[in-house]
């Protein structure tokens, strides 16, 4: 499979001398060892870089075991990030890390990246919310005949009302049919740009953007698969897809594996045979970044 992302970034920031003064560098001062992050409260972030100008931005991301769980934020590169909310859901722990990485780099073979080491975090509301699942699994008894013929009815009666509505509402469904998707197997679709062509037939090509380092993908068109866990390298794969002409199409990345730098990127051209779009998307395992393309007629 992939090397571990956190042992990865730890080796690769850790030898010294490989590096030369012209490369560019991450080191996030806060949080550190000591720093214990208490949820609803806001956090922050502190970092120091070098020949990383300050028009660039860095994007943070929380890891716990190898895994993200909150996207921090992408931010201008000043040293410091206030007001950060962590998701309530992020239960208490002190194996928690942050990863921070350049974007855009002036050298796309050398990306700045940085972990910190282990902090801790403290969340009594999702702690509080364990503990009672878990009491209340404990606690669960068997239903008796009796609920079990009324849990039985109550599905029956859902079953005809879902059939009921959904043949009444299949003209509703068919005006709506044009509205884009805002998820995908549980994940958040972001729409990052839209597209226009001439043509229906379009040709996709798509490439490990900066280093290549383990990215495995899917992408998707509409929903439908145009690759699926394909291993993304320096070589340009082509695809051939034909549009919708009569509705706005997604197309969006679907991340199977984070590679050894977290988010997958993606370098993808769509080009008509006249016309050319490059772009740049990111995905990880919460969400997916797409993009809309329509046919001009």
């Amino acid at each position: 499979m992939k090397y571990p992302l956190i042992a990865f970034l730890f080796c690769f920031i850790g030898i010294k001398g490989f590096t030369q003064e012209s490369k560019s560098s991450i080191e996030i001062n806060n949080p550190d060892q000591s720093t214990v992050w208490i949820i609803p409260q806001e956090v922050s972030l502190e970092w120091t870089t070098q020949n990383i100008g300050p028009e660039k931005s860095i994007r943070f991301f929380l890891v716990r075991n190898e895994m993200v769980v909150q996207e921090l934020g992408s931010f201008k590169n000043n040293g410091r990030a206030d007001g950060i909310s962590l998701a309530k859901n992020i239960g208490s722990g002190n194996q928690y890390q942050v990863v921070g990485i350049e974007l855009f780099p002036d050298d796309k073979y050398s990306i700045a990246k940085f972990v910190t080491p282990f902090f801790s975090i403290s969340n009594k509301a999702s702690d509080e919310r364990k503990k009672k699942h878990e009491q209340a699994q404990e606690t669960k008894r068997e239903p008796t005949r009796k609920e079990k013929r009324e849990m039985r009815r109550k599905q029956r009666d859902k079953k005809e009302k879902i059939e009921t509505i959904s043949s009444n509402t299949v003209k509703e469904t068919q005006k709506t049919k044009n509205a884009l998707r805002d998820e995908f197997e549980g994940r958040k679709i972001s729409y990052t740009k839209e597209l226009s062509f001439d043509s229906e037939n379009i040709t996709i090509k798509i490439w490990d953007h900066g280093r290549q380092d383990g990215d495995i993908v899917s992408i998707y068109l509409n929903g439908s698969p145009v690759v699926s866990k394909h291993y993304l390298t320096y070589y340009k794969r082509e695809f051939k897809v034909k549009l919708n002409p009569n509705k706005s199409n997604d197309l969006f990345l679907y991340a199977h594996n984070l590679g050894d730098a977290p988010p997958n990127t993606v370098s993808v051209e769509i080009s008509d045979g006249s016309k050319s779009e490059n772009l740049i998307l990111n995905s990880d395992l919460q969400s997916c970044e797409a993009v809309m393309i329509s046919v001009n007629k």
